[in-house]
């Protein structure tokens, strides 16, 4: 008899811990998808890090990056944020480049979705528990234990097709934006090696929502260029509307499927945002010498449009954020707290948040019970979720821009955009941000920009410490409120 035998040990037992950590993983994947989700995320950012710090990932004279300063960027890259403290266009070489585009693309399209879609490449097909971390992915009410209203947005027997759109969208959107701008820089007399990586890099920043630029010169190399402005916004939109209302359009295309509530939310605020913005922006700035002021007459409606798109969560500035008026910025940190779409590439509330809480407002006024919209009854528990978010965002974004004025002695109205660009995952900044900013503001930044784009509902679900359901209700009694 062997001595494995006689032991009584068995020959598979190395696989026992392996199988015991994918049980595991398994239970916290469907039991806490948001607890998932953030060890996920988080993990991709200390690997980012990492890669960042290496001599091989810097230009130059190939010294280390520093830890805070590779930290802040992986956190900037991986959220799709684009707030920076280094030059990205000198910083960074070929190496570091690389992996800051493969940050930016797995953060854009979401860490749980790539990680479902790399899983349905391999395996061909999709089970329960891989659906359920795809679908809180695309659906922060998925993210609380227990069972989910199937009648909403993306039901759980469309998550594989989603995923399809996802990677199907992302690909084409991101391959003819870089089609049209390549041509555009090769004219502007970029050789063609600079003018494709560039106009890659651009492209997936664009339709990603981060923001970064491969220009040392930045964006106001084009601020005057109607076709570049116009090809980056239409990819920043894309990139907004999220892709649920992506995959609603191509269905409504294919089909004539009726869109859902929540593509029309979307799309009806996304709309009505921009307008106010560009509106606001353009007559706040239109004598501001240092900004719109300074442009011909005819460029001024153009870059008051661009700067109210970017402000959906694009990040990309045509001119110093830092010059404009205190009344601009305050109306630019109103639209950056709003953001873009819900499972979308941008950040903040998400447009359907304040659309919700405006139609219980209307409701309110109008003395009815339900809330609807399109012909349709929203119900009470999503208002409950929209006042969440809103909550947790102005607590998260009070908190930090505490710290950070304390930290910089900076003005309110500096800091407090920052903030909201970091916590909105925007990326626009006033200059404060940058290599003299203090390494503890920049930590607390970095956590504001992680905590924006895993989001407030989800981090809050995955804090608390149970998600059993409660099994009894309290005798009712009504506090007074307004």
């Amino acid at each position: 008899m062997s001595t494995a035998a006689r032991s009584g040990v068995r020959r598979d037992d190395g696989a026992g811990p392996l199988k015991r950590v994918r049980s595991a993983l398994g239970d916290v994947t469907t039991s806490s998808p948001a607890r998932f989700a953030i060890i996920v995320f988080s993990g991709l950012i200390l690997i980012t890090t990492l890669l960042l710090t290496l001599p091989i990932a810097r230009a130059g004279e190939r010294e280390w990056t520093p830890l805070v300063d590779a930290l802040f960027t992986a956190v900037s890259a991986i959220c799709v944020t684009g707030l920076t403290v280094v030059d990205m266009a000198t910083h960074w070489s070929v190496f570091g480049n690389v992996v800051i585009i493969l940050a930016m693309q797995i953060g854009g399209i979401g860490v749980l979705t790539m990680a479902s879609i790399l899983g349905l490449v391999v395996a061909k097909r999709m089970g329960l528990r891989a659906k359920l971390v795809a679908a809180s992915d695309t659906n922060a009410a998925r993210v609380h234990a227990g069972p989910v209203s199937e009648s909403q947005a993306v039901r759980l027997g469309e998550i594989g097709t989603l995923l399809a759109t996802v990677a199907l969208s992302a690909i084409v959107i991101e391959l003819a934006i870089a089609a049209l701008i390549i041509p555009r820089l090769l004219l502007e007399g970029f050789d063609p090696w600079s003018a494709i990586w560039m106009g890659f890099y651009l492209s997936l920043s664009a339709f990603t929502n981060t923001g970064f630029v491969p220009f040392p010169q930045g964006m106001e190399l084009f601020a005057a260029d109607v076709w570049m402005l116009s090809v980056l916004s239409i990819a920043v939109f894309l990139g907004a509307i999220g892709f649920p209302v992506i995959f609603a359009l191509a269905r409504w295309v294919r089909e004539r499927a009726r869109l859902s509530v929540h593509a029309k939310l979307t799309l009806t605020t996304t709309l009505i945002l921009l307008g106010l913005g560009w509106v606001a922006i353009g007559l706040l700035e239109w004598g501001n010498e240092a900004t719109l002021g300074g442009q011909d007459p005819w460029n001024r409606p153009l870059t008051a449009g661009f700067m109210s798109m970017m402000t959906r969560s694009g990040g990309l500035a045509t001119v110093d954020v830092g010059e404009m008026h205190g009344s601009t910025l305050l109306v630019m940190d109103m639209l950056m707290f709003v953001g873009g779409g819900s499972a979308s590439t941008a950040g903040g509330i998400k447009v359907t948040t304040l659309a919700v809480l405006f139609l219980a407002a209307v409701a309110e006024a109008r003395g009815v019970k339900d809330m609807e919209a399109f012909e349709r009854r929203v119900p009470v528990d999503v208002l409950r979720l929209a006042v969440s978010v809103v909550l947790w965002g102005a607590t998260i974004v009070s908190a930090a821009s505490v710290i950070v004025l304390h930290v910089t002695q900076e003005p309110l109205d500096r800091v407090l955009f920052d903030v909201i660009s970091a916590f909105a995952t925007c990326g626009l900044s006033t200059g404060l941000t940058g290599p003299d900013l203090e390494d503890p503001a920049k930590v607390v930044l970095a956590a504001t920009m992680w905590a924006g784009r895993v989001g407030t509902v989800t981090l809050a679900a995955a804090l608390a410490a149970s998600q059993r359901r409660q099994l009894f209700r309290r005798p009712e009694e009504r506090p007074i409120v307004g």
